[in-house]
């Protein structure tokens, strides 16, 4: 047996927090890693004291047809990022990074090429998150720098391209 590299293990980890979701269209699953240290946990959910999609059988989006990405004031649930972050404290998670991981529901495979949505990005800048890691093809892991994030939100990204950075 071949001993995985740590950011194979943390998103190995943060795939099974994933099972946990109760989301009908993904299931994700975030830890948030300081230090050798998980300091938090999260997955996509209902929040405390509501009814769980699965349990419902019903998912608003999914029923009006809503692309990925989009309308996420019709979703019951709360993202797995924000799940994890509102579980820390700020002062941890300065300079951690975020694992984040994706099953498919019907499959249990683990989805490629995922990326936090606008607000959990938001979330994750403000937290004070450095790297966030998620699982790309085959072996690789796609890691995004967080101050990139912010750049392109100022716009600096524009800048960066044009001069070659």
């Amino acid at each position: 047996m071949k001993r995985p590299d740590k950011d194979h293990y943390y998103l190995d980890i943060a795939s099974v927090v994933a099972k946990r979701s109760t989301c009908l269209r993904r299931h994700f699953g975030a830890i948030i890693v300081k230090d050798d240290q998980i300091i938090s946990t999260g997955y996509v959910g209902a929040p405390r004291g509501s009814v769980n999609c699965i349990d419902l059988h019903d998912c608003p989006r999914e029923k009006a047809g809503i692309p990925s990405g989009e309308r996420y004031e019709l979703c019951r649930s709360v993202h797995a990022e924000m799940n994890a972050i509102i579980h820390a404290s700020r002062q941890e998670m300065i300079g951690a990074t975020l694992y984040l991981a994706c099953l498919n529901p019907d499959t249990g495979e683990r989805v490629i090429g995922v990326r936090p949505c606008k607000l959990c990005t938001r979330m994750i800048i403000n937290a004070g998150i450095e790297l966030v890691v998620t699982d790309g093809a085959g072996e690789e892991v796609i890691r995004y720098l967080v101050a990139k994030w912010v750049k392109q939100d100022r716009g600096e990204w524009l800048a960066d391209n044009i001069s070659g950075y």
